[in-house]
């Protein structure tokens, strides 16, 4: 099982690499900042894919409630071992502030600022601004990691549920010839 989550994981890795690299072109080009949010939310449909996948080719259609879960947390925790991997080497070598800086100038706008005050978030936004913008490349990856693993445990129930068969479907028999005997 861990093998093919391994696998699969690797697979959810680059869906989630190639959406973070278009969310940080996208803080300058607000469209791509769009495709990055729907590849993004492509996640849960492409685990169900490989769930289904793994039942069907490893396990001949049948896989437990438990066990599919599983599969699915093994899937995100793998695609967030790796992609907490290639987020720090970003921060720690090649970000050199932009991402930080980017997010900081978008909470800065009068127009973003605005909206916080009439949710009743404006006194907490200069400290947020200031503990982001202090956060070290590995903070802000681990705090990344955790939320992917978390996100891995809740959207895994609705998949394991989807996936679970407790034994093999199987195809309707052909209809049987009486034979006669004389």
């Amino acid at each position: 099982m861990r093998a093919f989550a391994r696998y699969d994981g690797f697979k959810l890795f680059v869906l989630w690499l190639i959406s973070f690299i278009l969310y940080v072109a996208g803080l300058k080009t607000p469209f791509l900042g769009t495709v990055a949010l729907i590849f993004a939310l492509i996640t849960p449909f492409m685990s169900k894919r490989l769930l289904f996948s793994y039942r069907d080719t490893a396990l001949d259609g049948v896989i437990s409630f438990r066990r599919a879960w599983v599969y699915v947390i093994f899937q995100f925790f793998y695609a967030s071992l790796l992609f907490a991997m290639a987020q720090f080497v970003y921060f720690q070598f090649m970000d050199k502030g932009y991402f930080m800086g980017q997010i900081t100038a978008m909470l800065n706008e009068p127009s973003t600022s605005q909206a916080m005050q009439q949710m009743g978030m404006g006194q907490g936004l200069a400290q947020a601004i200031a503990d982001l913008s202090q956060m070290r490349p590995i903070d802000l990856v681990l705090n990344i990691m955790t939320s992917n693993l978390l996100i891995g445990l809740v959207v895994g129930l609705p998949l394991a549920l989807f996936a679970h068969r407790s034994s093999k479907s199987l195809p309707p028999s052909p209809p049987q010839e009486e034979h006669v005997q004389q």
